[in-house]
């Protein structure tokens, strides 16, 4: 049986990814920083609710203890995260970013997959097929955002594609460090979720497609790479 751990679950990607990998027989673990959403969607997936707040030590650590006792963990897949929009649905450009911004959106984006990756890896490191997913954008290729003919190339916003960008990274160092493992970032997708507003181009069921496909990757599969639903992507 294989034990998997989805940060910011009880909603959206989270949500979706957790229904079809309890579908495939995955042992699920909803992680939700309220107790009582994630209860509720614990109970509608008949998966496994677990308090976490990937921005906070003490709750990472007292997850990871909890999931030990319970029997350990093979999948962990990072997909809490945040995006700071104006009151009206915009982002934040360059001339309006501040630093507070940067540091609140690198807290849970990037703090908080190094934090919960950190804390899980003893358990991880005891799967006989451990896999990390790491829930990235595209937005964070640097190729595409330079080059004019990408709508990517059009997207204002600073502190997300940043964040992003260091997701990527923290992918491939990790995955160079611990080669037993199969760590991957994904980009799901401009996707309609509480995320964006709703404002996204495809269905959660679409946006999930990525995360589960790499979520079961087996021994023999890719490591260190930057995925979405047709493949590799440019970093």
């Amino acid at each position: 049986m294989t034990t998997t751990l989805i940060t910011g679950a009880n909603k959206g990607l989270g949500f979706e990814t957790a229904r079809r990998l309890i579908a495939a027989g995955h042992t699920v673990y909803i992680g939700s920083r309220d107790a009582d959403r994630g209860r509720r969607a614990a109970e509608e997936l008949s998966a496994r609710m677990i308090l976490i707040d990937v921005t906070d030590d003490a709750s990472v650590a007292a997850a990871a203890k909890t999931i030990e006792a319970d029997g350990g963990l093979d999948v962990l897949i990072n997909n809490a995260g945040v995006e700071e929009r104006k009151p009206d649905g915009g982002v934040y450009g360059p001339a309006e970013v501040t630093a507070d911004m940067m540091r609140e959106t690198f807290e849970t984006n990037v703090f908080g997959v190094v934090r919960v990756t950190h804390a899980f890896l003893p358990l991880l490191q005891r799967s006989a097929a451990p896999v990390i997913v790491n829930l990235s954008s595209g937005l964070a290729s640097m190729s595409r955002v330079t080059d004019p003919g990408t709508p990517t190339y059009m997207y204002p916003g600073v502190a997300y594609p940043a964040s992003k960008a260091a997701v990527n990274m923290v992918t491939v160092q990790f995955a160079k460090a611990f080669p037993n493992m199969r760590i991957n970032a994904v980009e799901p997708g401009f996707t309609a979720t509480d995320l964006n507003l709703r404002t996204g181009v495809q269905t959660v069921e679409q946006g999930a497609e990525i995360i589960v496909r790499m979520a079961q990757v087996g021994p023999d599969g890719p490591t260190g790479g930057y995925f979405d639903a047709e493949g590799r992507l440019p970093w």
